[in-house]
């Protein structure tokens, strides 16, 4: 991992030493499921969450697209704003005590058609990013009667710790004991971090030893657990489940797109037949024309390439679905004169319009 940066934090002010310079801190790869559940949370409480969105290229509702990706810069800083917002210390048990196996999608259904408890837990560590993670797992043998689920901060950000672990702990015991049964129980909980003042919550969880101030976070659950059949286990489903898991995890096949990439073609996406200039993008942005565009650069991409892409791939899959005429793909990604939408569309792909729709036949 790169040096640790300073860097300024966006609900209390501090300068944080974590490692802002990697350029995985601003990769848009997490779906948002924490922020939706602290979303949710909030307005159950009747706590306006608005404000938490500022300066996050992001908004409330977003946060229901199952295409959406998040960077950890802005998913942590989303969180930082909420944990001080809800005044609720223990919303990471609350959370992970609500969680459920339908609550992991694809990965949930993965494990559910897993061989034994074993392979779900390394399907689950595998692919732990689709379902919104923000920590780093492993899995490690503890000794003949001992195994454990290890979590790691990323990004060295220790001050988010407590929820995160809390969340994920809490989340996977409902789920194995779902897959397995009320009889699992964990055989201890290490946490690498203070005792804090709600801990008889853990002890109500997870109904076993915690230990605070460890130097790592473990769940430990005995290793014959490892070994117990799944009723559900269906060979062919389990590897469709797990091959799709693999897919979304780089949706487009590719590298994690930077944030603020990901947000301009989010953007762009949902304003194809009337396109936004630039500088309408960075006002809905909530940034300044000149920032936007250094910030792009910084990410080796320029506006016009993003706009350009999107409604090429826009335009590609109306002329593949055969259901709109030239001139109608043209209306659908902004242009009103046929003639310049198919100058643009050879511009983009190297062939006219016709020629991609014959491609495809």
């Amino acid at each position: 991992m790169a040096r640790p940066a300073a860097l300024l934090d966006p609900v209390h002010g501090h300068v944080a030493a974590l490692a802002t310079d990697d350029p995985r801190y601003t990769a848009a790869e997490f779906p948002p499921n924490k922020l939706l559940y602290l979303a949710q949370m909030a307005e159950a409480r009747g706590i306006d969450c608005r404000p938490w969105f500022a300066g996050l290229a992001l908004e409330r509702a977003q946060l229901a697209d199952p295409a959406l990706r998040v960077s950890y810069r802005q998913a942590s800083g989303f969180v930082r704003r909420a944990l001080a917002g809800l005044g609720v210390p223990d919303a990471g048990l609350r959370i992970g005590r609500e969680g459920t196996i339908g609550g992991f999608g694809l990965l949930g259904l993965a494990m559910m058609t897993s061989r034994t408890l074993g392979d779900a837990m390394v399907a689950g560590i595998a692919h732990h990013k689709i379902c919104g993670c923000l920590l780093d797992l492993g899995f490690e043998t503890v000794d003949a009667q001992a195994v454990a689920l290890v979590a790691r901060p990323l990004f060295g950000d220790v001050e988010l710790q407590p929820f995160f672990c809390e969340e994920l702990f809490a989340s996977c015991l409902m789920i194995a004991r779902e897959l397995v049964g009320p009889a699992l129980d964990p055989l201890r909980v290490e946490l690498a971090y203070p005792r804090p003042a709600y801990a008889a919550g853990y002890a109500a969880t997870f109904g076993c030893e915690v230990r605070f101030g460890t130097a790592q976070n473990r769940l430990l659950i005995e290793t014959r657990w490892l070994a117990h059949p799944l009723p559900g286990y269906n060979p062919l489903t389990a590897k469709q489940a797990l091959a799709l898991c693999a897919q979304q995890l780089t949706p487009d096949g590719g590298e994690p797109h930077q944030e603020i990439v990901a947000a301009v073609e989010r953007l762009l996406r949902s304003r194809l037949r009337q396109p936004p200039k630039l500088n309408d993008v960075a006002r809905t942005l909530n940034l300044s024309e000149r920032s936007l565009r250094r910030r792009l650069a910084e990410s080796g991409r320029i506006f016009r390439e993003i706009h350009d892409r999107v409604r090429a791939e826009r335009a590609l899959q109306l002329l593949q679905a055969g259901a709109l005429s030239v001139a109608e793909v043209g209306s659908e990604v902004g242009f009103s004169d046929p003639r310049e939408f198919r100058r643009a569309f050879k511009r983009w792909t190297g062939m006219a319009p016709q020629d991609a729709r014959h491609a495809a036949d």
